[in-house]
């Protein structure tokens, strides 16, 4: 007869809910693992999922996604000169946030450079890429949006024609994909209001300019909107997206695009690390402290459950010395019993996160590896919580089974 058993079965109701107890806990260790993972990956898809070789941002930023970089769209054409650019496109990169049907949809908007890039190597699971340079617009799953929802960003109104699954931002926004033209004409969106007092202005510049004074035919340019100005800049881009041929090295590239005074170049793997040292690195080491933390707490509540359980069982533990049973037999009792509570919290956590995880507003990605990791942490725990009980089995009497 197995004697952690039976002691089990005689205290089930209380070892039932310790059980489920450190089961919730764990899940919360394993969720918060979990939630690391997934900042990781939303931090990352979307370097992965573009596959461009280097990125080009303005001079001494991190841009486009640790911060913000602008960049003139003529830079695409500096950057095919390069021997061993295979393709330059360009990259548009904002987050919006709109009312939509009385709710407020925080997008991650994302220019692609119409018609090189149509979005086919989105993860589309409903739906298609985009068939047209305007009006309209592939999103994520979670904004909520269904297929030929209509949705008015701006002064257009754009149909949903695909649905992308788990394309988020690093900050969990679902991701929004329209033509690059589309997504600077909702950046730089501004009131109808707005535009008249801009162009009162300018006239009211050129009255007092000699130049417009000179010649009155120039004042009729003031009227045109600003991005058909001749003289004003086309809106700037986030960055630039380079692909290398096979035949040359990536540092030698980035050589060349380095000694430009106007940019900064890094490669696939520098905006990566540029994302998980700075958005990612201060959620890590907070996730990592309230792992500890509560993994310290299940190991101290394990141990004053075993040791209450050892003190329940003292005039049994003395019976059993009294009769001659070892100290192992004793010991091995108590240690059992911590694995068998350690052991079936931790199938507790899984069973239970794997229903909970997906209704969590952030993704939550667990890995085989910190499985692993966290059933050896578990087995510690289970060992060391099991200590203070084996201290108080160890110092019982033979001669206390016979006080009454």
């Amino acid at each position: 007869m197995n004697l952690a058993l039976k002691d089990i079965r005689n205290n089930l109701g209380r070892f039932a809910f310790t059980t489920i107890g450190i089961g919730m806990m764990l899940m919360i260790v394993m969720g918060m693992a979990g939630i690391y993972r997934g900042l990781v990956d939303d931090a990352t898809l979307l370097i992965n999922h573009i596959g461009a070789d280097l990125w080009i941002v303005q001079r001494d930023t991190r841009g486009p996604f640790a911060e913000v970089s602008r960049v003139p769209r003529t830079l695409v054409y500096r950057a095919l000169s390069v021997p061993g650019v295979l393709s330059a496109r360009e990259f548009v990169y904002h987050t919006i946030q709109r009312q939509h049907k009385g709710k407020q949809l925080r997008i991650a908007v994302l220019g692609l450079s119409w018609p090189q890039d149509k979005g086919d190597w989105l993860p589309i699971v409903s739906g298609r890429a985009l068939g047209q340079n305007h009006f309209e617009i592939v999103v994520d799953k979670s904004l909520g949006l269904p297929l030929s929802e209509t949705l008015k960003l701006g002064k257009d109104t754009y149909t949903v024609v695909g649905l992308t699954h788990n394309m988020v931002s690093s900050g969990g926004d679902g991701m929004a994909f329209v033509t690059l033209w589309d997504s600077q004409s909702i950046q730089f969106d501004a009131p109808a209001e707005a535009i008249r007092l801009e162009r009162a202005a300018r006239d009211q510049r050129g009255e007092s300019n000699e130049l417009f004074q000179s010649q009155p035919f120039l004042t009729q340019q003031l009227n045109l909107p600003a991005s058909q100005l001749p003289a004003v800049a086309t809106p700037a881009l986030s960055a630039v997206m380079v692909k290398l041929t096979s035949t040359y090295e990536s540092d030698r590239v980035r050589s060349i695009i380095a000694g430009w005074d106007d940019v900064s170049v890094f490669s696939r793997a520098g905006q990566e690390e540029l994302l998980l040292e700075g958005m990612v690195d201060k959620a890590r080491r907070q996730l990592g402290m309230f792992r500890a933390l509560l993994t310290l707490i299940a190991a101290i509540i394990m141990a004053l459950i075993l040791y209450t359980l050892t003190l329940d069982k003292i005039r049994s533990i003395a019976l059993l010395k009294l009769i001659g049973a070892p100290n192992r037999v004793i010991l091995g009792l108590i240690l059992q019993q911590a694995l068998i509570l350690g052991g079936l919290g931790y199938a507790v956590a899984y069973i239970v996160g794997l229903k909970l995880f997906p209704y969590f507003p952030r993704r939550v990605v667990i890995t085989n590896e910190d499985l692993i990791q966290l059933a050896f942490v578990v087995l510690g725990i289970s060992i060391l919580s099991s200590l203070l009980g084996m201290w108080k089995a160890l110092t019982v009497e033979p001669n206390d089974a016979l006080m009454t």
